[in-house]
């Protein structure tokens, strides 16, 4: 039977991801997981072999994303900003998904050398995001933190914090090397403090990415500046779609007014300048957002639909601009839908299954940027499951 339900689909491509691309750590290693980075892929790799840190942050969010549905509750994309509906009874049986997510903590981990460190401050922050979340719904259900998570939190916020210098004003460096300060950083990181508590260092880097990296042109922000040896700072003007989510997710998450407005602004920009026509099979139109290819760029408009969805349940905000949010999320969805193929699952995986593969961009056909045979990329799968589990939450249908 053919997924119906935003539910269904979003369940759909969630068993598809699991089962697809999860494994235990090198095949065998009890209680871990991780998420190899194509399908079909060897499951036991080299330790130098590409894992991509900052993709497995983000199906770590989608497994708390999953768990959440699964256990009923309401929209819960911003928590704690957001109003929770009571969970199911904490005896009941947990979600899969939920135990998946315990164990990629884990696999994470031990992929990376038995630390939670990364060359990459961006990095850091999206698994200290994913971390939060899947503690407080660790301890929602069990009334207990999950141990391995608050270590991460600690661990990285500190590493994050370390990051936040007075160089070129204020923000966050990229990385380790200090010579480039960033959007991609900075965001996530003040969404990180801002929902630990740290809302004076939150703001201070939202208003420095206001500042510095604010376009008032296209009410977008741009890229990061380059730290020079002589004291000069170089602009560098790229535009992505990424990059607006959690600058969005911060702002309402600090709220008060002049924050909200920014936020507003924000939302009626990306519907301006980061969103493509698509027409529907039965004649109808409508704006999706934009797709950045494959590889990293995979994971970038599923990251602006998750703070979209935050903004879309934020009753703070005008009606106006919640309901944009709400259909470009909604919009980008039906478009991934549209283009899904259900195939066989790959050799090396167990015979008689099928997979739900998903396009890279909203509204063309997983067979055209897939064909059959072809590797699949993680990436673009996680992204694609979000954006349904997102459509879910803002339906509940």
């Amino acid at each position: 039977m053919q997924p119906s339900t935003w539910a269904e689909r979003a369940q759909a491509a969630a068993d598809s991801v699991n089962e697809g691309f999860g494994h235990r750590l090198a095949g065998f290693v009890p209680g871990t997981w991780i998420g190899s980075i194509a399908r079909p892929a060897r499951r036991v790799g080299w330790p130098w072999d590409p894992w991509h840190y900052w993709w497995q942050a983000h199906y770590l969010d989608c497994l708390v994303d999953a768990s959440w549905r699964q256990l009923g509750t309401g929209p819960h994309n911003a928590m704690p900003e957001t109003p929770q509906r009571t969970a199911r009874d904490p005896s009941s049986e947990e979600p899969r998904e939920l135990r998946l997510a315990w164990d990629l903590l884990r696999g994470i981990r031990d992929r990376n050398f038995l630390q939670y460190r990364n060359a990459f401050y961006d990095d850091m922050a999206w698994l200290a995001l994913a971390a939060g979340r899947a503690d407080q719904l660790t301890e929602r259900i069990r009334h207990r933190g999950l141990r391995n998570a608050r270590t991460a939190m600690r661990v990285l916020g500190g590493q994050l914090a370390s990051a936040d210098t007075a160089d070129g004003g204020g923000g966050l460096y990229w990385n380790t090397k200090r010579i480039f300060k960033n959007t991609p950083a900075t965001s996530p990181a003040a969404l990180f403090f801002a929902r630990t508590g740290e809302r004076k260092r939150a703001q201070a880097l939202v208003d420095w990415l206001g500042a510095t990296l604010f376009d008032p042109g296209q009410g977008l922000y741009l890229d990061g500046i380059n730290l020079n040896r002589d004291g000069t700072t170089e602009l560098m003007t790229d535009v992505w779609t990424y990059n607006q989510g959690p600058v969005l997710g911060a702002l309402v998450a600090l709220g008060g007014p002049a924050n909200l407005a920014r936020a507003e602004a924000l939302i009626a920009a990306i519907d301006t300048h980061l969103t493509v026509g698509w027409e529907t099979h039965d004649g109808a139109r409508g704006r999706t957002l934009r797709g950045d290819g494959a590889g990293d760029g995979g994971l970038f408009m599923g990251i602006l639909a998750r703070y979209l969805t935050v903004a879309a349940v934020t009753p703070s905000l005008s009606t106006a601009a919640r309901g944009t949010a709400k259909r470009l999320v909604l919009d980008t969805a039906e478009a991934l839908w549209s283009g899904a193929e259900e195939r066989p699952a790959p050799k090396d995986r167990r015979r008689g299954e099928t997979y739900w593969t998903f396009p890279q961009t909203p509204g063309h056909a997983a067979s055209d940027e897939y064909p059959p045979g072809s590797r699949v990329e993680l990436s673009t799968q996680l992204q694609a499951w979000m954006v349904l589990e997102f459509a879910h939450q803002l339906t509940d249908a």
